[in-house]
């Protein structure tokens, strides 16, 4: 009897510490989440008027056993007509046993206005939600437990979101919701896939004509969830070297560099550390980018894209 309290102890545990993690953090965050818009907002495929190719690997809590793990990769572009952009978004995301991978499509259409640099996108994204869990990998109490062996579980929900996307050369503003439906991760009316809701902005400002900065910041709300509040400020050197600092508010600080390798080539990494009491049992959190701009066109970028 003892043997069985103390393993289902162990296991109302676990689910505790997952369920904490799980509603603080449904979909990946990542420090960079400025190169990362396509994941959030389907109105930006094909605004840079380029295909280009962005990946991120991200690193949570080191040190920490089960942490969390996300990798994102989006591709998009603009189609010949090029009102239309077409993109593509793969993201994985692990927790512990539990295993999230998520395949969208998005398709944006972009107006433009007359006599003005400036563009409005809307868009929709559609696709689904790989979830699945592997409570046998857990170290249990009692070997070959039934309560763990027996708890696998994979399910697929589809679902879809839309986004508006507005920019200029110098400034951007989105809002967002990628996911609409709230479709349950296990069969129950409780354990749902929450709406988040995004708003992501910022710009660009010429300090001289070897520097500028970037201010961003991206606002996202979940019913039942406090408002998460991300701020970066990025200074540009000669369009090549990028450093910033960014503040995800009451949770963590970090820092990042980019260097623009080739016109088309761009690698980053980043590192932040919360500030919360989680902060005592791990050695922060890193993050590594790469994003590559295929061009079609003869005369090459214009400009420096910078968002």
């Amino acid at each position: 009897m003892h043997v069985m309290i103390k393993s289902k102890f162990v296991l109302s545990a676990f689910f505790a510490m997952f369920t904490f993690v799980f509603w603080a953090q449904q979909d990946p965050q990542f420090t960079q989440y400025m190169d990362n818009t396509l994941f959030v907002n389907p109105a930006y495929a094909g605004s840079g008027n380029v295909l280009n190719m962005t990946a991120i690997h991200r690193e949570q809590w080191v040190g920490m056993a089960g942490r969390p793990r996300s990798s994102t990769f989006g591709i998009h572009s603009p189609l010949p007509y090029e009102s239309v952009g077409v993109g593509f978004t793969a993201v994985n995301d692990a927790i512990g046993p539990m295993n999230s991978t998520l395949l969208y499509a998005d398709v944006s259409y972009t107006l433009r206005f007359k006599n003005s640099e400036s563009k409005l996108s809307f868009g929709i994204k559609g696709g689904v939600n790989i979830l699945s869990s592997r409570t046998d990998q857990l170290l249990t109490t009692v070997a070959q437990d039934p309560g763990f062996i027996g708890n696998n579980l994979t399910r697929v929900n589809p679902n879809f979101g839309l986004g508006l996307y507005y920019h200029t050369k110098k400034f951007f503003l989105g809002a967002s919701s990628p996911k609409l439906i709230e479709n349950s991760y296990d069969g129950s009316s409780t354990n749902l896939e929450k709406r988040h809701y995004f708003l992501i902005g910022g710009g660009v400002i010429d300090l001289n004509p070897q520097w500028k900065i970037r201010p961003t910041s991206q606002l996202k709300y979940t019913v039942g969830s406090p408002l998460s509040i991300d701020m970066s400020l990025a200074t540009i050197y000669g369009d090549k070297l990028w450093i910033g600092v960014m503040h995800r508010l009451a949770d963590s600080f970090g820092a990042f560099a980019q260097y623009q390798i080739s016109t088309q080539f761009k690698a980053g990494i980043a590192y932040d550390q919360s500030v919360t009491e989680i902060s005592r049992y791990n050695q922060g959190t890193y993050e590594v980018l790469v994003s590559y701009d295929l061009i079609f066109n003869k005369s090459g970028l214009k400009s420096p894209r910078y968002f």
